[in-house]
């Protein structure tokens, strides 16, 4: 299985390659992309956090944490990290958003969502979720992390 897993990953790693120009204006874009998202968020402070986080998720910041992020914008961490862990907020009206965009932008009859859970070995401390559990990608237990990811599919995209 070994053999085979690495070679159909030489395989998708080849197909992978990004042009340089993909990248152009990509921080105007995602603060476009941003803004009804934003804009779901009720409380004045909540809408602040947000552009905070996503402005520390593109920064040269090393490590991407609320704490890293915070200190960037010379900000105090505690808000940063109650927006990101505990403070509730809705996220249905973000999944209605998310949901209205990408049925404009690719929405057809026969269109479908993928679910694919995948698992990713880790050693170490500094990743959430990490435990003894079924790791496909080794075919056995063993220290992982699971994601599970959600795509549209249809015939335009």
């Amino acid at each position: 299985m070994d053999r085979r897993f690495e070679v159909r990953k030489a395989e998708m790693l080849a197909d992978c390659e990004v042009r340089p120009a993909v990248f152009q204006g990509i921080t105007t874009r995602l603060e476009e992309f941003a803004v009804p998202f934003v804009a779901c968020l009720h409380r004045p402070e909540q809408r602040e956090h947000a552009h905070t986080y996503l402005g520390g998720l593109l920064s040269d910041v090393e490590r991407k944490n609320a704490e890293a992020i915070a200190y960037r914008y010379d900000e105090e961490r505690q808000g940063l990290q109650t927006f990101i862990g505990t403070a509730p907020w809705q996220y249905k009206p973000l999944l209605i958003e998310l949901a209205r965009q990408v049925g404009r932008a690719l929405g057809e009859p026969d269109g479908v969502l993928a679910l694919d859970p995948s698992s990713f070995p880790k050693k170490g401390h500094h990743s959430v979720g990490v435990a003894q559990q079924w790791c496909g990608r080794l075919g056995k237990v063993e220290n992982c992390q699971v994601g599970v990811f959600l795509a549209y599919v249809s015939r335009r995209e």
